[in-house]
């Protein structure tokens, strides 16, 4: 199984994490920031045309996913 991260826009990301139960509670700017109940965490997703391998590997991490549950999202 494949570790590579594939990148993604910010929107596909937003997409990716509300089928895993995150929703979008604001938009910030060009962020969106999503909420997730009884999670300690406020993803807060960039609206880039790609984002970049850090910011993304940060909210997958967050997020409580690994590269390969994002991937196949």
């Amino acid at each position: 199984m494949s570790h590579k991260l594939i990148l993604v826009s910010g929107s596909q990301a937003v997409k990716k994490f509300i089928n895993v139960g995150w929703i979008i509670d604001r938009q910030v700017g060009s962020h969106v920031m999503m909420v997730k109940e009884n999670y300690i965490y406020t993803l807060s997703v960039p609206q880039h045309k790609e984002l970049g391998i850090g910011i993304l590997k940060k909210l997958i991490i967050q997020a409580g996913l690994t590269v390969e549950e994002f991937n196949s999202l």
